[in-house]
């Protein structure tokens, strides 16, 4: 029997899954972060062992029954300068298989389309966008938000909700249900105390605030629903610009949406599809329904020589009865 690896390394988690040739996943683990812009690479290391130990267990195999592994990880953002020391670092885990490492932003790539082709668009706290076409092209954006003009997750819809705020103090814009939505989330006495707060620090928003400027916006309230055409706008020239860059915008074409931020549903989703048909008229369009840590996996079924898109369906099922288990 021939086993894989994949493992989701996150900056708040990390997750490691054993599945078999049959497509079945028979071991999981988890640890903590794993970014080693956030731990290290002493913290990566940390992470990847506590995790893949985990899976070992559960599955019943030592490191050395493992036939390939793949591992996404956040942090991994720029090969040229990433990649040797992610290697060395995995290496400590002391397999002997063929392992690959590429960004976590593969992972929902890999896990949600039909063939490891596509585009993938995830937006939660921040946005990341990749893509891969059928001859091996990748495409992707840089991943860093607001100072690369890559705008979509909680944190720039925030940012974005902040300025409407100061646009009705100002009297540029009718007052806004936002100014109440800011002033709640950081206890300031008024307008003028969150604008000093935030000014000095004192207050700090968080991107958890984002769902109330949907909510704000599904009630009606005009400068949250501008709040909301914009980020429609921005998340889909990120899927356009990235399937430009593979060559597939005339292409039959999938879009894997993953994030919390998709939670807002057709209020947001409506309007970003629209504005990608026009441009990439043969989109489809799909919501993530895998564990990122699938697309890891699928990765080291690929790097160890084996087609795990034949397993792909009892793989995710499997999976998800062994984490709902």
């Amino acid at each position: 029997m021939l086993y894989f690896l994949g493992v989701d390394v996150g900056s708040s988690k990390t997750h490691a899954l054993i599945a078999n040739e049959n497509g079945q996943a028979v071991g999981f683990g988890t640890a903590g972060a794993g970014n080693w812009q956030v731990v290290g690479y002493d913290g990566l290391a940390a992470a990847l062992q506590k995790s893949v130990n985990a899976a070992c267990q559960m599955a019943g195999i030592k490191k050395d029954a493992i036939s390939g592994a793949g591992f996404g990880v956040a942090g991994y953002d720029f090969p040229a300068t990433d990649r040797k020391p992610h290697l060395e670092t995995l290496a400590t885990l002391g397999l002997v298989s063929p392992v690959d490492v590429v960004n976590d932003g593969i992972n929902g790539l890999l896990a949600g389309t039909r063939n490891g082709i596509g585009v993938s668009l995830a937006a939660g706290s921040g946005v990341n966008c990749y893509g891969r076409g059928p001859n091996g092209k990748e495409g992707r954006i840089v991943g860093n938000g607001i100072n690369f003009g890559e705008f979509g997750g909680g944190s720039e819809i925030v940012w974005k909700g902040l300025h409407q705020v100061n646009y009705s103090w100002i009297k540029r814009i009718p007052p806004t249900a936002l100014t109440q939505i800011y002033l709640d989330a950081v206890g300031a006495r008024d307008v003028l105390d969150l604008m000093e707060g935030l000014s000095n620090e004192r207050y700090h928003l968080y991107a958890g605030i984002a769902v109330q400027i949907f909510e704000a916006a599904k009630n009606g309230d005009i400068a949250a629903l501008d709040v909301v055409s914009w980020v429609s706008e921005e998340l889909a020239w990120l899927a356009i610009s990235v399937a430009r860059q593979i060559g597939m915008q005339n292409a039959e074409i999938e879009i894997v949406l993953s994030g919390s931020i998709f939670n807002a549903g057709e209020i947001l989703i409506e309007p970003m599809r629209r504005l990608i048909l026009v441009h990439v008229p043969k989109a489809q369009f799909t919501h993530l329904n895998a564990p990122p840590v699938i697309g890891a996996t699928l990765l080291g079924m690929d790097v160890g020589g084996f087609d795990g898109y034949a397993v792909r369906d009892e793989l995710i099922r499997t999976t998800q009865n062994l984490l709902v288990g």
